[in-house]
């Protein structure tokens, strides 16, 4: 399973993993296919959407999605929670 490793500007990482939950959210924002859109579309606008959503079901409490909470980061990496899997 995919994680996301989300810097903030404060130096705090959260690894969040890449749920189906999380899939089916993007989907429904979205209004496409996660899939597709992380294969076809390759935009960091949908990343730094992940992010925040990952980081709100987490139980953190993000600003609003929008430049607030993007002002928050400072990087987003998609990783391969086991590359061996």
């Amino acid at each position: 399973m995919a994680k996301l490793k989300v810097t903030m500007q404060d130096r705090t990482v959260h690894d969040l993993p890449i749920t189906p939950t999380l899939e089916c959210a993007f989907d429904n924002y979205a209004k496409k296919p996660f899939h597709k859109a992380f294969i076809a579309d390759q935009k960091q606008s949908d990343v730094y959407w992940l992010a925040y959503e990952g980081l709100r079901r987490a139980g953190h409490s993000p600003k609003a999605f929008g430049e607030g909470f993007l002002d928050t980061l400072k990087s987003v990496d998609v990783l391969d929670d086991d590359p061996l899997e």
